[in-house]
């Protein structure tokens, strides 16, 4: 369903419309209710507010960016001095995942066999 549809018919419910017959609700549906209305009309609020970016990059501001010189750098002597991958992550801005991957595109850590994100599992006996 298009966004744009669904805000009409959200539109529709907190006038106390019925959204498909065009009809006035009755006085006993729970459309009619003062706090169901206000919660229809939050929504359509909420629809009208500027679309929130995801989660991800509130909290990881340079995740998707380009790695520059500085970022390589800095990587480079975080771990060259031992501390912590989510540590770094955390002071560059990126995901302890896109770390791991920059440290094996610069060749610092080996990348896991069978290129996955994990070391290949031990074959079964």
């Amino acid at each position: 369903m298009e966004l744009q549809i669904a805000r009409q018919i959200i539109d529709t419910l907190a006038q106390g419309i019925h959204p498909v017959t065009g009809e006035a609700m009755p006085d006993d549906s729970p459309y009619n209710a003062p706090p169901v209305i206000r919660a229809l009309h939050t929504v359509a609020r909420a629809l009208d507010a500027e679309p929130p970016t995801g989660e991800r990059s509130r909290r990881v501001p340079n995740a998707g960016k380009p790695w520059s010189a500085a970022d390589d750098s800095a990587l480079e002597t975080a771990f060259d001095a031992g501390i912590p991958v989510k540590q770094v992550a955390q002071e560059l801005g990126r995901t302890a995942f896109a770390v791991e991957q920059r440290l094996i595109k610069i060749g610092k850590v080996a990348a896991p066999a069978g290129g996955g994100r994990f070391p290949a599992a031990a074959p079964a006996n």
